[in-house]
């Protein structure tokens, strides 16, 4: 991922009104390893169930500002994030619901999925292989969970930029 910068990120949000924007805390891009990311992740720092996702999609940087649901999955059962399709504990995975961009999401219509409960998928493809490929060299191991990650957080960040450009 190419690095961002605060007002980038700032910019790119298409479905969050302008005073959710202003209270977005950033987080340390000055720690990030850009070229560990296919996109930038996080959640509030305090403490609210809001989160964010950056990717870039042609050439652009595009971000949406999801919420996380307040009640998780039953304990002790296994879950896949959508994201990054790493199976992992149900508490870890959490399913987010983002407004989509323009008059649509304004008027309640948002989209959902299961995804990493710390948003952390770009980390996960890189320390735990699917069963079916644990043969494959490290290297290749990660282009293919890459492409594959950035591929779906590109496909969801379009389903809900889809209505805002209409």
């Amino acid at each position: 991922m190419r690095p961002l910068t605060e007002d980038q990120i700032r910019g790119s949000v298409i479905n969050a009104p302008v005073a959710e924007l202003d209270r977005m805390q950033i987080p340390g891009l000055h720690e990030t390893v850009w070229d560990e990311r296919e996109f930038l992740g996080w959640r509030d720092p305090l403490g609210s169930l809001r989160g964010y996702l950056v990717t870039w999609i042609d050439d652009e940087p595009v971000g949406v500002m999801v919420r996380a649901s307040s009640a998780g999955m039953r304990p002790g059962i296994g879950a896949m994030c959508s994201l990054c399709h790493t199976p992992q504990p149900a508490t870890q995975v959490v399913m987010f619901s983002a407004p989509r961009g323009g008059a649509a999401g304004r008027d309640g219509n948002s989209i959902g999925t299961y995804i990493c409960a710390d948003l952390a998928c770009p980390i996960m493809i890189r320390i735990f292989p699917g069963q079916s490929e644990m043969l494959l060299r490290r290297d290749e191991l990660v282009a293919r969970r890459s492409a594959g990650l950035s591929e779906r957080v590109r496909a969801f960040t379009a389903r809900i930029l889809e209505t805002a450009e209409r």
